[in-house]
């Protein structure tokens, strides 16, 4: 195995792990609790970086480099949902001029 870089063993890893899961209940949370779609939305985007924060910790952790990349792609597929989502958003408000999710259910046939 090899040796953990000075610069890393400075913060252990378990406190990367609690941060994490802090940032991912927040998130979680936030998803449960909120109504507006924005908010819901910048809630799901913290519970992906808490999870690419654990990743990049891990991968440094070990020495390699595979997790850093997986956290590449999360991040790559992450901006094509913000993209989708936003769009689906503006469209909503578009047609009834509010971001609330318990007004979604006017959108029904």
């Amino acid at each position: 195995m090899n040796q953990i870089p000075e610069v890393i063993r400075t913060i252990p890893l378990e406190y990367y792990l609690f941060f994490s899961t802090a940032l991912f209940c927040i998130g979680v949370i936030g998803v449960l609790t909120r109504r507006n779609a924005i908010v819901i939305f910048m809630c799901i985007e913290l519970m992906l970086n808490s999870v690419n924060l654990l990743l990049t910790a891990f991968s440094a952790y070990n020495s390699d480099p595979n997790g850093q990349v997986f956290v590449f792609f999360i991040m790559a597929v992450a901006a094509a949902e913000v993209c989708v989502g936003l769009a689906i958003i503006v469209m909503t408000y578009r047609n009834i001029r509010s971001t609330d999710v318990q007004l979604l259910n006017y959108l029904k046939w």
